[in-house]
């Protein structure tokens, strides 16, 4: 989910990918894409204009010199504490942690866009994280296809619900308490 946010930003805003590139670009379109220009996780993407490639040196010390503003990152879990685990589930393999670890310390912000629930159907916003940790304390904002929660010090603040889900929707696939502001209250339907 975190590599489409390429698709809905606004002009002026200049991306790093992790693997090497300063001012990327959007998805390339279909046919046209330059198969040595691609994201971190290898999609084909595009290099606007002012764009430059370089080494993960340099990239690991653009993003450790908290030199990036916010980070959009994936999740396999989120806790009410603001922790996340995005790296590991014992006993299976994954990915790995990539340079998530190091995104979520030097970037001012960091952003989860994830699923809000498993393949299984079980929450991924948890009380308390049941994976290994990537980063303690550190996430400040949740998107899902069900909502938009803040994660501050004080728990985790229901912004949004998202268009086709409900508070009860989110409730129910939702471990973690949640704090309801009441303008989210008063435009719930009566059940």
């Amino acid at each position: 989910l975190p590599t489409l946010v390429t698709k809905y930003l606004p002009e002026g805003i200049i991306l790093q990918s992790e693997n090497g590139m300063l001012n990327m670009g959007p998805p390339a379109p279909e046919g046209q894409a330059d198969p040595y220009i691609c994201d971190a996780g290898g999609k084909k993407v595009t290099l606007l204009p002012g764009g430059c490639f370089f080494d993960s040196a340099t990239s690991f010390g653009i993003i450790r010199g908290g030199h990036v503003d916010v980070t959009v990152l994936g999740a396999l879990e989120v806790d009410q504490n603001r922790n996340l685990a995005s790296w590991m589930i014992p006993g299976k393999l994954v990915p790995g942690m990539g340079g998530a670890m190091d995104l979520v310390t030097g970037a001012q912000k960091v952003i989860i866009a994830m699923e809000h629930c498993a393949r299984d159907g079980a929450p991924k916003i948890l009380k308390q994280c049941t994976l290994p940790l990537t980063a303690a304390n550190q996430v400040d904002l949740i998107v899902t296809e069900k909502a938009v929660i803040e994660a501050t010090e004080e728990g985790l603040i229901l912004k949004e619900i998202q268009p086709g889900s409900s508070l009860d929707d989110i409730l129910s696939s939702t471990d973690a308490d949640l704090i309801i502001p009441e303008y989210l209250l008063a435009e719930e339907p009566a059940m």
